[in-house]
């Protein structure tokens, strides 16, 4: 049996999520290679925008962790890929398809470095890449210094423990598969909407090579690929990009699937929250639902804003 091929970025967060994946898939009776692939987000993390080939119109910053791994599998050089599925861009390139989702780990932001928000002194300074983090930490606190962070999660906690920062704001999910979990105190969604797919794996593929597509479905759990579709129709239907603060969060409530949502500036001067519980049978309708009444709120004006705010900070 020949090995199915499976791709991941190099960083050890996504390397010991593909292992999690092959340990499932060797479970299933394949056969799994790793193959570590380098991204434009690991090469060039701050890099300027660039129109992402084949499509024209997609632009690279949504795509940089992803971009050379979907052309591995359109080249055939990968049979399947595995993404934190907060990483992927609403539009997939022809021929390619989210095939499988395992389940989800906690959605949530982790706080490292104080057990809450409202512990935090005045004035504390707060590291983060995210705009969706620091609008929300400033609509909550606006007396917060955020302070950006970048690097893989063991150089973002060592800089925490160097007094570079106060605190920092992580994701749940990537402190408990690198058992770290114990570093950071998860904050509610109530307060921190989580980013679309947080704590979702996603296993991608060419839709017509039939086998990885099925071994993938086979690790599938309905729960989370329901949530994700939710809310990666909301992101889809808002045009979101990485210089977007929007979050989106799906959860089962009894029989229904309840999303919140989130979308404001960066500097938590002015944004918008809704909420809805739709169909667990149509969870792209319940997100494209939440879109549209965040639409009639005002958000296009608001996520255009946060687009020219955040240009003007890194010009």
């Amino acid at each position: 049996m020949p090995a199915l091929r499976l791709g991941s970025r190099g960083s050890t967060l996504a390397l010991t999520q593909a292992t999690l994946v092959r340990a499932s898939l060797e479970s299933l009776g394949e056969v799994v290679e790793v193959v570590t692939i380098a991204t434009s987000g690991d090469e060039r993390p701050g890099g300027a925008p660039a129109p992402r080939p084949g499509t024209g119109s997609v632009p690279e910053d949504k795509a940089r962790f992803t971009k050379e791994i979907e052309e591995a599998l359109l080249d055939g050089r990968i049979d399947l890929a595995v993404h934190s599925a907060k990483d992927i861009p609403g539009e997939l390139p022809d021929g390619l398809a989210i095939v499988g989702v395992p389940a989800r780990a906690d959605a949530r932001d982790a706080l490292c470095g104080a057990s809450s928000l409202g512990d935090l002194p005045r004035a504390a300074a707060v590291g983060t890449a995210s705009l969706r983090r620091q609008a929300q930490l400033l609509a909550l606190r606006p007396d917060l210094e955020i302070r950006e962070l970048r690097g893989n999660v063991d150089t973002r906690l060592r800089k925490l423990t160097d007094g570079e920062y106060d605190a920092i704001v992580l994701a749940c999910a990537g402190l408990e598969r690198l058992d770290r979990a114990g570093e950071g105190s998860p904050i509610s969604s109530a307060e921190v909407v989580p980013a679309a797919g947080q704590g979702c794996l996603a296993l991608e593929a060419r839709t017509g090579d039939p086998h990885p597509v099925e071994v993938a479905a086979a690790l599938t759990d309905r729960a989370a690929l329901t949530a994700l579709t939710a809310e990666r129709a909301l992101v889809t239907q808002l045009e979101a990009t990485c210089h977007t603060p929007i979050g989106a969060h799906a959860q089962a409530r009894g029989s229904q699937l309840h999303l919140t949502a989130f979308v404001g500036l960066p500097d938590g001067s002015h944004w918008l929250r809704d909420e809805l519980s739709g169909f667990t049978e149509e969870p792209a309708a319940l997100g494209r639902a939440v879109a549209s009444r965040l639409e009639a709120a005002g958000a296009r004006a608001v996520l255009a804003e946060a687009e020219r705010a955040d240009v003007q900070s890194s010009s």
